[in-house]
This record gives structure tokens, C-alpha cells and sequence, in this order.
């Protein structure tokens, strides 16, 4: 058995992200870092300074650390532990830790409902929402952005690819493409790719926006990026944050539901909107988008065609029609045969 060589918590996790940077799309990689970052941080808690103590019960006793946490779901926990058993793993491989070490790590398992989420921007919200930035904030950055996100049910990997030339006004067309040979990604990779149809009002937004709003910026790539900061093209965090933010009700003349006072709230300021517990993320905005398409009794397949996502995942994790709206759309469909 090969003698174990002192390895601390933050230098494991560095040569992993090292090795596995090559390996792993640049998501992946980031989901590797935040996973591991409790890990990191309960050894600094605990004074482990060298991996070759870690056993088998002190494994266990983080486990039991992260499930003290009331905010973390159990999807979140399986996540993460199946990342350390990854991550303690590859410290084996370079003599960290005992060999088998990884195999000590216990799993929570997950029922399928637990694992998909329920969280959804309603297309009342999201009309609200729209009206506000229409009449308060018209063809502003995040009047455009919301509305590209709302109408396409792109997901947010896709609005940050967009380039001006993606959109045709003529033909009145957004193209989504996959660039990864210039940082830009779809999920699905070429398969991904598509061309979503845009109303005559979502065009007249994005037109306005592309001629008065936007920061005539380019990329590191000399492209010209469809949404931008001063710097260059918006990253995936500030669209986050700005999706955060012009959801909180709040933020478009809605009472709190939570009975808070906007000015005192810590979610009233805009850095912190993510810590309101009523807003949404881009992807509630795409999971809304698309059920108010199955409730508008779009055919599923053009659904899936437009969203770029298969039938069967448009029903375990976007759809949140209930089983009577399934019923009655069933029987539309039997009754005009």
C-alpha cells in the first residue's frame, strides 16, 4: 500500500478542478467548484488540515453537517455528496486519502418528484411584469431580455449567445446557435440550434433596444453580443441578477407577499434581489413559457421543436399542467377525432 502524502482540502480541491477542467464542460466545472465549497469550508470548521485523517466517520459526520441545513433540499445533498465521493476519489488516485475511502459515502436517494422543481414564473406574473417594463422601463436592458426569454423559452445559456445578426427583423426571427469555438454554448450543442418566430411587438422592443439601449460594445471575439454591459457580452450572473431583480413583486407595483417594507427589505437592493423569496430565475421564466404554450394548447412537439427539449422532458420537469388541464386536453383532442 502506497504511504499517503499530506494533501490540505484547498489544494485537493484545486489539483481536482485542474484535472478535471479538460474533461468537463465550463458549467459542469463551475458546479464541481461550488459543490465542493462546503467541503472546503467545514474542514477549515473542524481543523482538518491534511485529507490523509479524513475516515470514513468523519465523512459521516459531514453529511450530517450539510443535512442540518434546512434550506438544502435533498436533490441539493445528493449532488453534492455524489460530487465528494467524485472528488475523494481522485484523491485517492494521487495518494490524499485511504484507498476505498470513496465508497464510504452514503447517497440520499431522491423520488422523482422530489427531483423536479415546481418553481414557475404564471403567465399573469409574467404579463405584469412585461406591462411594467413596457410602460416604466421600455426597451431597456432587461425590458428585452425578459422578453426574449418569456417568448422564445430559451434557456439562459442561449440568450447569452445571441448576437444582433441572430435577430432578423425582416423575417421577424431570432437564431439560436451554438459557437463554442468563440465561448459561446448551447446545451444541447448543434442539435440546439434553431430559429424561434417573434410577434411584430417583441420585434419592435428588440429594434428599439438594439438602436437606443444597448452598449454598442463587442466581445473578445470582435462579435457583436445581442445583450451587453458596458464590458462586452452579459454574463450568465448578471442576467441571473437582473431576472432576480425584475421579478421581486415589488419591483413591477406588487404588495409584498410577505409583508415586508421594500426599503428596509434586504431584497430591495438590487445586489441582493436574489434573496427575495418570491422572485424567480431565468429558468422559472423558461418553465412559465412553456406551460403557458401546452395550456394554450400548442401541439407538444412544435413545444418541444421551439424550446429545443424533447416531449418526455417538456412533461417530468417543465410542464406544470395538472392532471385535470391533462384531462381536458386529452379529451379536446379525442372528441375532434
Amino acid at each position: 500500500m502506497a504511504e499517503l502524502e499530506h494533501l490540505s482540502p484547498a489544494k485537493a480541491k484545486e489539483m481536482f478542478l485542474a484535472q478535471r477542467e479538460d474533461e468537463v464542460a465550463e458549467k459542469t466545472h463551475q458546479i464541481y467548484h461550488y459543490r465542493l465549497k462546503p467541503f472546503v469550508q467545514w474542514c477549515g470548521q473542524e481543523e482538518i488540515t491534511n485529507l490523509n485523517d479524513l475516515t470514513a466517520r468523519s465523512l459521516h459526520e459531514y453529511r450530517l453537517w450539510r443535512k442540518k441545513d434546512g434550506n438544502l433540499k435533498t436533490v441539493t445533498l445528493k449532488g453534492q455528496l455524489s460530487t465528494l465521493r467524485v472528488f475523494i476519489k481522485f484523491c485517492e488516485s494521487i495518494d490524499g486519502v485511504e484507498k476505498g475511502l470513496h465508497d464510504q459515502i452514503l447517497i440520499p436517494s431522491v423520488d422523482d418528484e422530489e427531483a423536479v422543481s415546481s418553481s414557475i414564473l404564471e403567465a399573469d406574473k409574467a404579463e405584469k411584469v412585461l406591462d411594467f417594463l413596457g410602460k416604466y422601463e421600455y426597451a431597456s436592458k432587461r425590458h428585452a431580455l425578459i422578453t426574449v426569454l418569456w417568448h422564445t423559452g430559451c434557456r439562459m445559456g442561449a440568450a447569452h449567445s445571441l448576437d444582433v445578426s441572430d435577430f432578423d427583423p425582416d423575417e421577424q426571427s431570432l437564431e439560436i446557435r451554438h459557437r463554442p469555438e468563440t465561448e459561446t454554448n448551447l446545451k444541447n450543442k448543434q442539435s440546439g440550434e434553431r430559429i424561434c418566430a417573434l410577434s411584430e411587438k417583441v420585434c419592435s422592443i428588440l429594434q428599439d433596444y438594439i438602436e437606443v439601449t444597448r452598449d454598442e460594445v463587442t466581445d473578445d471575439h470582435g462579435r457583436d453580443p445581442l445583450f451587453t454591459t458596458q464590458y462586452g457580452r452579459m454574463h450568465r450572473s448578471k442576467i441571473r441578477q437582473m431576472v432576480y431583480a425584475a421579478t421581486r413583486p415589488c419591483a413591477y407595483d406588487q404588495p409584498c407577499p410577505h409583508d415586508r417594507d421594500p426599503d428596509s427589505c434586504e431584497a430591495g437592493k438590487y445586489t441582493q434581489a436574489s434573496k427575495c423569496p418570491s422572485n424567480v430565475s431565468p429558468h422559472d421564466i423558461r418553465r412559465g413559457s412553456i406551460t403557458h404554450l401546452l395550456r394554450s394548447d400548442v401541439p407538444k412537439q412544435v413545444v418541444s421543436d421551439r424550446v429545443n427539449s424533447s416531449p418526455e422532458t417538456l412533461e417530468k420537469h417543465y410542464s406544470q399542467l395538472t392532471e385535470e388541464e391533462k384531462m381536458e386536453q386529452r379529451r379536446e383532442y379525442l372528441d375532434n377525432l
